[in-house]
């Protein structure tokens, strides 16, 4: 038999083998599509983050439901600003004013709360300034009198709202003594910043019970009503952003605010300690 003849009868086995390759890249090709719409993206915080509750949260929602969360962590500010040009489905964030002002703006659907935590002051153990106790306003009257140096996030997020909240609750915007710094960056390098240079610093507790690094810090400041801390949970406005993921972002608002969400996050804890305590019935 010649060769020609061999070339000819190898063809339509090689034809097949095209053709399979081809069947497997389709069926690839549509199963990863599937998983991608099977996704939404949630604006957050940091301290949801770096607290590691979405670490624990996120995979018992992709097993109650199939979908896939992305989650880009920033300052609430940032995280609402995203909600506002439609580059997320769902906020998640923790500035009851700022969040009830981007629903009145029709940016995301009706406002539900989640969970609750609190702020801390922490600082150097031995507490040079003398601020231990429970008046965050008094605490930072204190440092102001001192110049001692404090660590403000300065970006934007809940916890540098809240932190200007009691500024001026102490009259002391803008006025806080030269030791005070502006980092504009997240809880966890702020933090960082103030366990190296012996600063004092305002942070959510969930942040400080996952921090590692807290060398000579420890908790001054705490149990101040005026330190609670609410989280929210919104739908993007699909009327103002008709590309969100409306359907698969309501299962994520609606699962959150379930019994069986507020039951993980219940249970997520560090050294035996809850981070945060769902109050979606309430």
């Amino acid at each position: 038999m010649s060769s020609a003849n061999n070339s000819k009868s190898f063809k339509p086995l090689a034809l097949i083998k095209y053709a399979h390759t081809a069947m497997f890249m389709i069926a690839s090709l549509g199963s990863s599509m599937g998983v991608q719409a099977q996704s939404i993206v949630v604006a957050s915080t940091t301290s949801t983050e770096q607290s590691g509750l979405f670490t624990h949260l996120l995979p018992e929602f992709k097993k109650a439901s199939g979908i896939e969360v992305k989650v880009v962590a920033l300052g609430t500010g940032q995280a609402i600003d995203m909600g506002r040009r439609g580059d997320a489905d769902v906020l998640f964030v923790h500035d009851k004013v700022a969040e009830e002002k981007v629903v009145a703006e029709g940016f995301a659907v009706k406002r539900l709360e989640v969970m609750y935590n609190d702020f801390v002051l922490v600082g150097p153990a031995a507490d040079p300034v003398k601020v231990t106790g429970n008046d965050v306003v008094q605490a930072l009257k204190k440092l102001a009198a001192a110049n001692f140096p404090f660590i403000s996030r300065g970006d934007k997020s809940g916890t540098h709202a809240a932190e200007l909240r009691f500024w001026q609750m102490a009259e002391l915007a803008d006025k806080q003594g030269t030791g005070y710094k502006a980092c504009g960056c997240g809880m966890g390098p702020a933090l960082n910043m103030a366990s190296s240079t012996g600063a004092y610093v305002l942070t959510d507790r969930g942040t400080w019970l996952n921090f590692k690094n807290r060398g000579d810090l420890k908790v001054l400041v705490a149990g101040d009503k005026r330190l609670f801390n609410q989280y929210g949970v919104m739908l993007v406005n699909p009327a103002k952003h008709p590309h969100v993921k409306a359907a698969d972002g309501q299962k994520f608002v609606d699962w959150v605010t379930s019994p069986a969400g507020q039951g993980v996050i219940a249970g997520y804890k560090i050294g035996g300690e809850q981070l945060f305590f769902p109050n979606a019935a309430r």
